[in-house]
């Protein structure tokens, strides 16, 4: 057990990224021994240097204890991928993500362990009760896990631009797609979610995105810019501090102490 910490989008800000290394007690290049990092995904694209980004996480992935999942901005880049963004990564990153996604360094999901026994499924997007049900329906998150990790398919799953239940846990958006069916599922919410990629408020603003039942169960830590909502008496927590492309003036990771990771880190990745 030690502390497990859940960063969010980086979005191509390296300085954002060394900020939160810091403040989590990185020395240069190398993670705390009590550390394990867990990094959501979107690595990339918007902000000024994705290549720097890419740079301090291949030098993280060194050290055994930094789990680096995929995010959609990833995925466009992987074989099979359909490039969307207007200003997409120079070939020399391309072909990193597609390496370490070849040798199982880029994963789709992980889960964790609490000091209360809780066990936490942590993807990029969060996954869906549709698709948790087309997984037939695991009941841990260990489970879930390690059943994403062989079916890579579910990362293409877009839905309608990520706004419906079928979107797969690399696209679903916040609010209607995930939390809402789950919210609406009459059986026992099997484990809380961690995820990134979008998130039901305006960070900057302090407004909100959604109204309803997501929004009266939903509690914001604005400056950590974590957004945690209870669904069926588990909490599904967003940890996207939507840096856009100017940064975030102030945001933290997601700290989780006396925690494990409990899916295999030496898992194979999808191929």
């Amino acid at each position: 057990m030690g502390r497990v910490a859940i960063i969010g989008d980086v979005g191509g800000h390296p300085d954002q990224l060394r900020r939160a290394l810091a403040w989590l007690g990185a020395t240069g290049e190398r993670l705390p021994p009590d550390l394990t990092v867990i990094q959501v995904g979107d690595l990339v694209d918007r902000g000024p240097d994705s290549t720097g980004v890419l740079d301090i996480v291949a030098n993280l992935l060194d050290d055994g204890r930094w789990i680096q999942l995929a995010g959609n901005h990833e995925a466009q880049y992987l074989p099979g991928g359909d490039v969307f963004w207007r200003e997409p990564l120079a070939a020399d990153g391309v072909a990193r993500l597609r390496q370490w996604w070849a040798e199982g360094r880029l994963r789709v999901a992980e889960a964790v362990r609490t000091a209360e026994g809780e066990e936490l499924l942590v993807t990029h997007a969060g996954l869906t009760l549709a698709s948790w049900q087309r997984l037939n329906e695991p009941m841990s998150a260990t489970e879930a896990a390690e059943i994403l990790e062989g079916r890579p398919d579910l990362i293409w799953e877009k839905g309608a631009h990520g706004r419906d239940g079928t979107a797969g846990p690399l696209w679903a958006e916040s609010g209607a797609a995930l939390h809402e069916p789950w919210m609406g599922y009459r059986g026992v919410v099997p484990f809380g979610q961690i995820h990134g990629h979008s998130t039901v408020v305006r960070f900057a603003e302090r407004t909100w995105r959604c109204t309803g039942r997501v929004r009266h169960r939903a509690t914001v830590a604005w400056h950590d810019r974590h957004v945690h909502v209870r669904v069926g008496g588990r909490v599904f927590t967003g940890v996207d501090p939507g840096h856009g492309r100017g940064g975030a003036a102030e945001w933290r990771p997601l700290i989780l102490d006396d925690a494990r990771v409990t899916a295999p880190a030496d898992a194979p990745g999808p191929t």
